[in-house]
């Protein structure tokens, strides 16, 4: 209950201003909400079945590969499993490679309203303080020559909470976007990885026998 009350006071004191703040704030949540969610159902940085289905195939366990596969629950799963069994067909490493940024594009979605936030937030907590800051100067021309201190005291911590406001909204959406782009980042060089090792298999590469071998051999 006082945390309500106080949250009254401030919009009461920061005006429209701090209200939009505050819209902003809980869009911000309700977005990071949905991305935790989002990465959760998506199996997002947990691709170790995957990974291991992906070392068999490069070692040559195409039946293991295939297996571990199965049981993987990686959104990038289907793209692997079709580059498995339909190595041979036209362009697909193009198409897998449109497909793979096409699901990764969907785990970017939100980055824009979050990236906005982080910048608009401090400026709009910087206009609600210049106007806070007008209105106290103004104040202060009205009273003339009787100016009470206390009044244009009070006038500038009044409007200097909407710069707080825009801080304490801009920072935790400033923190959780670059979480969140750090983690697709991570994800777009495993989606590159995953799909050139199937679609380029290592090979087990043994080196010639250089000249001199042959002719060590035949003086030994």
């Amino acid at each position: 209950m006082s945390v309500l009350i106080s949250l009254r006071d401030i919009l009461t004191l920061g005006g429209p201003v701090v209200a939009i703040l505050m819209v902003m704030s809980v869009l911000t949540v309700a977005v990071s909400l949905y991305k935790l969610w989002q990465y959760a159902a998506c199996g997002v940085g947990r691709h170790k079945i995957l990974s291991q289905a992906l070392q068999a195939w490069d070692e040559g366990d195409r039946a293991t590969a295939r297996t571990r596969l199965s049981k993987s629950s990686s959104y990038l799963a289907p793209l692997v499993e079709v580059a498995m069994y339909a190595p041979d067909t036209p362009d697909l490493d193009a198409r897998l490679d449109a497909e793979a940024g096409l699901a990764l594009a969907k785990l970017e979605r939100g980055f824009r309203l979050l990236d906005t936030v982080a910048q608009i937030a401090p400026l709009l907590g910087l206009f609600g303080t210049v106007l806070g800051m007008i209105d106290a100067f103004q104040s202060l021309q009205s009273a003339g020559s009787s100016v009470d201190p206390s009044l244009l005291a009070g006038g500038i911590w009044v409007a200097l909470v909407t710069t707080a406001a825009g801080l304490a909204v801009a920072m935790p959406t400033s923190m959780v976007l670059s979480w969140f782009e750090s983690r697709t980042a991570r994800e777009r060089v495993f989606a590159d990885k995953a799909l050139r090792t199937v679609l380029v298999p290592g090979q087990s590469i043994k080196p010639e026998p250089s000249a001199a071998q042959p002719l060590a051999a035949e003086h030994a």
